[in-house]
């Protein structure tokens, strides 16, 4: 019992895995998988731009602080201490790195996946601290964040970089065929507002029930449910915005689908093999921590081995996957492409 509670790896794994998971499914959903180092670059831009959070609300702190009514304070609270902030610099990140391809930009949903990165690294390490900071019920908060919060995060990153994808495609998503200029106009006024809406729409009820623990159960009830149809109608628009991003470039035969299967199972390795890594490096680190708090506890330190396996079987994991690709994707790229091709010819 102790060792759970003492050592990160079960806490690592709730607070990533979710985010994890979901980065998969994104990537499923499309039919040529961008580069693993743009996304891996995405993801871990994600997880950095929390530290931009305090510029990125110091222009705000006034506007939050003045409303003395109770009620716009924490309007004014999720929408400029909150949400701007953190959709402001995820929305940073994911043009920084789908910008880098922009030129040769030719498969819409790798903008989508770049989002969804940067959106899940974000809340991976938004989870971490969470969990780690009250580590004392970090099983039901865990399970709270991987089922809402995290899901949350990376469904507003998929809804950026989808009306970014839109606004570049123009016409070829849906855009309106009349008013293009207006359609790509708004399409990136909504790369920004679209997730600023949900994630302050989102926050406000929970903040209130933070701040405001004696208001009437029923509507404290009210308030918490609202917060929740928030949650998941954004989750299940941002899965509709993947597929009408998706359906425009699914592969239409069934020998293009089984290459295509083969690198979205290397995308399952390059996963876990991220994954494996990470939490061995929080076990070291934190193993490390417990040690000089209460060096009597070598237990911590003993374990250490185990962390440096970890990371070593996530490197191993992503190097054999690496090489494996690199030998392989001419072949799976080639094969998937011209069979499609030769199939949409006819």
């Amino acid at each position: 019992m102790y060792l759970i509670e003492a050592l990160p790896t079960v806490i690592g794994t709730a607070a990533i895995a979710p985010a994890l998971l979901m980065l998969w499914l994104v990537i499923a959903a499309e039919e040529r998988p961008g580069p693993p180092a743009q996304v891996w670059t995405a993801f871990l831009l994600g997880a950095a731009s929390i530290s931009l959070l305090g510029l990125a609300r110091a222009p705000f702190a006034k506007m939050v602080a003045a409303p003395d009514n109770p009620w716009a304070a924490l309007a004014m609270h999720s929408i400029f201490g909150v949400a701007l902030p953190e959709e402001a610099v995820k929305v940073i990140a994911i043009v920084l790195v789908s910008s880098t391809k922009r030129r040769t930009f030719a498969n819409p949903m790798d903008t989508v996946v770049y989002g969804a990165a940067v959106g899940l690294g974000f809340a991976a390490y938004e989870n971490l601290a969470y969990l780690v900071q009250h580590a004392e019920m970090w099983r039901s908060l865990a399970a709270l964040r991987s089922v809402l919060t995290v899901p949350f995060h990376g469904a507003l990153g998929i809804i950026a970089g989808a009306y970014l994808t839109i606004a570049r495609a123009g016409t070829a998503l849906g855009a309106n065929r009349h008013h293009r200029d207006w359609s790509r106009l708004s399409s990136r006024l909504l790369m920004l507002a679209g997730p600023l809406a949900l994630h302050s729409a989102f926050d406000f009820p929970l903040l209130t029930l933070q701040r405001m623990p004696d208001l009437d159960p029923t509507i404290r009830m009210w308030l918490g449910a609202a917060s929740l149809l928030i949650g998941f109608s954004s989750i299940a628009f941002a899965m509709r915005l993947v597929r009408r991003v998706a359906r425009h470039h699914a592969p239409r035969t069934d020998i293009a689908r089984e290459r295509l299967s083969q690198l979205r199972r290397m995308w399952a390795l390059w996963l876990a093999g991220g994954g494996v890594g990470f939490l061995g490096l929080a076990f070291v680190l934190t193993s490390i921590h417990h040690w000089l708090i209460n060096p009597e506890r070598n237990l911590t330190l003993a374990l250490i081995p185990i962390g440096l396996t970890s990371i070593l079987l996530g490197i191993a994991l992503l190097i054999v996957t690496t090489a494996i690709y690199v030998l392989g994707r001419n072949r799976i790229r080639t094969s998937g492409e011209g069979f499609s091709s030769a199939h949409g010819g006819g």
